[in-house]
């Protein structure tokens, strides 16, 4: 049995990866990516109308979990920042040779600093290892939610998925 949402309140690997249109690995050697872990059927659908290129697809009814459709995103991040359940972030593999990019929405202050090394966590809220951040996009059109890129050892591409947030030991 996968150890997912169900008993752990936040989606598996696996499950994101046979649910949601997880990339393949040619796609991330092609640069940044969406990366969607919505694996529930609920009423939403802000990520489907946000996309210009249509790389995510929800359909009719609106209630379908949403699918990436890999071949027309192109790592724009617009997504991220239309999601109200904060599940969807970008990972570029192409970052650099020892390095993988991750953005996410990022709602805690204080906001960390641009090159501040912060501890990137899993889904649990564990740190797995150290990050460097990058870029902070505080764009108007993010709707008052930050994105935060950091740049993380490739090896915890598949775990990280957000940072310590900061003044917590």
């Amino acid at each position: 049995m996968t150890e997912g949402i169900e008993k752990n309140g936040y989606p598996s690997l696996e499950e994101i990866k046979t649910t949601c249109g997880f990339p393949s690995e040619e796609r991330f050697k092609k640069g940044p990516v969406a990366i969607i872990e919505c694996v529930q059927e609920i009423p939403c659908n802000p990520c489907e109308i946000a996309c210009k290129f249509g790389a995510i697809h929800i359909g009719d009814p609106f209630t379908k979990i949403p699918k990436l459709r890999e071949d027309l995103c192109n790592g724009c991040g617009i997504c991220v920042v239309n999601c109200p359940g904060l599940a969807i972030f970008t990972l570029d593999m192409t970052y650099s040779e020892h390095e993988a990019a991750i953005g996410f929405p990022h709602e805690y202050l204080p906001l960390p600093e641009k090159n501040q090394e912060v501890g990137a966590v899993n889904r649990a809220g564990v740190e797995v290892c150290k990050g460097r951040v990058i870029r902070i996009n505080k764009s108007a059109k993010n709707d008052q939610t930050p994105v935060i890129t950091i740049a993380i050892p490739k090896e915890f591409a598949d775990d990280v998925r957000g940072i310590k947030r900061l003044g917590r030991g």
